[in-house]
């Protein structure tokens, strides 16, 4: 057991915000693999491996499996408006901010690229090597980030990315609020996320692809800019759409969460904001420190990895 422990403390990254970025970028890429990988499964197949309801689905597992993997060490926010808007409302500390955004940005845009090599014969056998962005039948840019219907104004797209990520961090936040009728159980507060994102795929999806979440959307975007699509997902409606999914999220999940604070947070019996109680995502688990470990296992005469809390083993 003992060569374990020695390998563990050897790997393990001391600098506590080290560990949260590193957890913010798997629980994106997660995020992004699996939603993109169901994307490009469904477009790819002409809807025959895939359709609306299934990508839906998986963009709901999606968010989920990310808050597992990330949410025991940071809080698994997986999308930068999560992140500044925990600042904004005084609950991380904003030198962590960019860390944590750049964070989120390469575990899309690695995802994305993955998700793009796993597929590229299949890209190549669905629009013959030339990559469209926009509309058509054999439009491939969408696989990876969100455009809008043809009909759509940019505006109008705006207003539904800042409507739809108001609503999942609001969501966000009366799940995750302790003073709220919210589950005690991390767990199932991950789940409960991922129905979030499940409902509103299922009700403002149909304009532009309900991005609600910057990295989701501007990493793989810089990935098709630079695997064959060339300027043209930047370009779109003369560069006047690629900014979109990024603004209106960040809007929209400042207006969330001040809309659950106000109408209902700030007025329960235990005020969830002087209290302070409440984050927009996970707790991070709390366990004892690797020297109380160390110092238990000294006067028990041995090591027992069971009490070793899992995440020292995974981060």
């Amino acid at each position: 057991m003992a060569w374990r422990t020695r390998i563990k403390d050897r790997i393990r990254i001391k600098n506590q915000l080290g560990r949260e970025t590193l957890a913010e970028f798997i629980g994106t890429f997660i995020l992004l693999l699996i939603g993109d990988g169901s994307v490009a499964q469904s477009v790819l197949s002409r809807n025959a491996s895939g359709a609306y309801l299934s990508v839906n689905l998986a963009w709901g597992l999606a968010v989920t499996m990310g808050v597992f993997f990330a949410g025991g060490v940071s809080g698994g926010h997986i999308n930068p408006a999560v992140s500044l808007t925990n600042c904004i409302l005084g609950r991380l500390p904003w030198f962590k901010l960019l860390p944590y955004m750049l964070a989120q940005y390469l575990g899309a845009f690695t995802a994305a690229a993955v998700v793009f090599a796993v597929y590229n014969d299949a890209l190549n056998n669905f629009d013959g090597g030339v990559r469209i962005t926009g509309y058509g039948a054999n439009a491939t840019a969408g696989i990876f980030s969100t455009f809008p219907k043809e009909y759509v104004s940019t505006w109008t797209g705006l207003g539904d990315q800042i409507v739809g990520t108001a609503l999942l961090v609001g969501c966000i936040q009366a799940i995750t609020d302790k003073n709220n009728f919210s589950p005690s159980d991390r767990g199932i507060k991950a789940i409960s996320i991922g129905f979030v994102v499940l409902a509103i795929g299922l009700s403002l999806g149909h304009n532009c692809g309900y991005a609600i979440n910057p990295a989701r959307d501007l990493g793989p975007r810089i990935l098709t800019s630079i695997a064959g699509w060339g300027v043209s997902p930047f370009s779109f409606r003369n560069y006047n759409w690629f900014w979109v999914p990024i603004v209106g999220p960040h809007i929209g999940a400042i207006l969330g969460a001040w809309m659950y604070l106000l109408f209902s947070g700030i007025h329960s019996e235990n005020d969830s904001w002087q209290s302070d109680s409440s984050d927009l995502q996970l707790d991070a688990i709390k366990g004892p420190s690797m020297d109380e470990i160390k110092r238990t296992n000294e006067i028990n005469g041995n090591v027992n990895l069971a009490y070793v809390p899992l995440y020292w083993v995974v981060v």
